[in-house]
Order: structure tokens, then C-alpha cells, then sequence
């Protein structure tokens, strides 16, 4: 024992590292340690001062983005429907819009599809309805075409708030026509044509004595009238449904048409001021 005492310390000594200057190498000062560690505390706490006094708007979205991560990550299974409904109507609405631009498949017949959509406008309609009131000399005529004008602005000013209130956009990127910015038609949901269509069919099947022909192809012209509107790009096929929806709604479940409806006597008021 007393002779490897010696020959240890004789080991030590010829250790490189247990040099002075090799000394922090294995075992560093414990004031340079403090320093460094007091020197990373105040860096990272200036850091963080100066992240929340420079921009709180970031740090509010920092804060937020785990929730929406967690939303993403686990939508809820009528978030799942939806979505899964909504991807399949712009899809078909993109296939069926085969006039959409003069590149398309059906881009020759743009100018006729147009044209059909035309006759379900409502600023055709308003003057038209305005010509006949001024040519019609019966009571009963004039009463149903006053009637018939109220209830094309009734369908023109709901649609328009709607459409405000959802604001969707087409599937393509058409920009509305200038009928289309007069009756405030610049939205695709609900589709105005189509509502309207529905209206005006509903309107003169209620009021007018039709033969069953003629009745059908009412029908039928709305329904050519609200899928125009698909062909050209303009509306998706939820559009033109709920537009078939809110029109005929206007006389079945709200019957707004039938409860502002106005006597020959108010009619011939309403004129004779005019």
C-alpha cells in the first residue's frame, strides 16, 4: 500500500489533463457556469419580453393554432358530411358546366344557353309586365299584372339578401352580366333565375287558367331556365336547387305573394296615380 501511493500520485502528475490549463476541460468553474446560465436566463427572458411588447398578434394566433390543429385533426362527423357533400357539388358542377368559356366542350352553344337564361331574368321581366299593364284594359287583367310585378321585386329582393348574407362564389370564374348587377344577381347562392322561374311558373299555374300542355311546359322551361345556369359555369346544382326551393316557398309555406296580394280596387288606385 505505501509503495502504490507514490506510483499514483507519480500518475497524476504526469496526466496531461490534470494541468492548470487543461482544468476547465474536465471540470468547469462553478462561476463561469453561473454566468452562463444567468446570461441565458436573461437572453431568453428579454427574448420573450420582446416577442410579447413587439407583436401580441402573433402570440394571440400562437395560442389559438393548437385548437385549430385539434379541429382539423378531429372534425366532427357532420363536419365530415359536409364537406363530403360540398366537394361533390363542386365537382358535378364543374363537369356539368360545359359552357362555361368558348373553350369548352359545349362552348359553341354559349350564346343560345345564354339566351335561355335571359327569359328567366327579372329586368325582362319588370318591363314586360310594365308594357302589359299599360296595353290591359280589364280589371282582372290589370290586377293579376300588378300583382305579377310585386311579386317579381318581392323574389328579386329577397334573393338579393340572401345572397348577401351566404355570398358563395360560382364554380368558374364568370363575372355577372350587367342585368345581372341591376337586379343584384352578382352572388351564385341561391341561384335568382332559378328562384325566380319557380315563382313565376307557381304564379301562373295558381292564377291563370292553363291547358295541361301549356302547364308542362311551364315546367319544363324552368327547369331549362335554372340548369342554364349550371351549363355556363354561373351557379353550382345546390344553387339552382335551393333557387327552386326559396320560389316555391314564397307561395306555399311563407304564401307571401298571396298575403300581399292586392284588390282590382287598390290596382286601379295604384294606376290611376301613376
Amino acid at each position: 500500500m505505501p509503495a502504490s501511493q507514490p506510483r499514483s500520485r507519480a500518475r497524476d502528475r504526469n496526466n496531461v489533463l490534470n494541468r492548470a490549463e487543461f482544468l476547465s476541460l474536465n471540470q468547469p468553474l462553478k462561476g463561469n457556469q453561473e454566468s452562463r446560465s444567468s446570461g441565458r436566463k436573461q437572453s431568453s427572458q428579454a427574448g420573450a419580453a420582446g416577442a410579447q411588447t413587439s407583436n401580441p398578434k402573433e402570440r394571440r394566433q400562437s395560442q389559438q393554432l393548437p385548437e385549430e390543429d385539434c379541429m382539423q385533426l378531429n372534425p366532427s362527423f357532420k363536419g365530415i358530411a359536409f364537406n363530403s357533400l360540398l366537394a361533390i357539388d363542386i365537382c358535378m358542377s364543374k363537369r356539368l358546366g360545359v359552357c362555361a368559356n368558348k373553350a369548352s366542350s359545349w362552348g359553341g352553344a354559349r350564346s343560345m344557353i345564354n339566351l335561355l337564361g335571359i327569359t328567366g331574368h327579372g329586368i325582362p321581366w319588370i318591363a314586360g309586365t310594365l308594357i302589359c299593364l299599360v296595353k290591359s284594359s280589364t280589371l282582372a287583367g290589370q290586377e293579376v299584372l300588378m300583382n305579377l310585378l310585386l311579386a317579381l321585386l318581392l323574389d328579386i329582393m329577397i334573393v338579393a339578401g340572401l345572397q348577401k348574407l351566404a355570398k358563395r362564389k360560382g364554380p368558374y370564374d364568370v363575372n355577372p352580366g350587367l342585368l345581372d348587377y341591376l337586379t343584384m344577381d352578382t352572388y351564385a347562392f341561391p341561384a335568382g333565375h332559378a328562384s325566380r322561374a319557380a315563382m313565376l311558373s307557381k304564379f301562373f299555374l295558381n292564377h291563370l287558367v292553363l291547358a295541361i300542355p301549356l302547364r308542362i311546359l311551364l315546367v319544363l322551361w324552368a327547369l331549362c331556365v335554372g340548369f342554364s345556369r349550371v351549363m355556363i359555369g354561373r351557379h353550382h346544382i345546390t344553387d339552382v336547387l335551393s333557387g327552386f326551393v326559396f320560389g316555391y316557398l314564397q307561395f306555399r309555406l311563407f304564401r307571401l305573394v298571396e298575403l300581399i296580394w292586392m284588390s282590382s280596387n287598390t290596382c286601379q288606385m295604384l294606376i290611376s296615380i301613376w
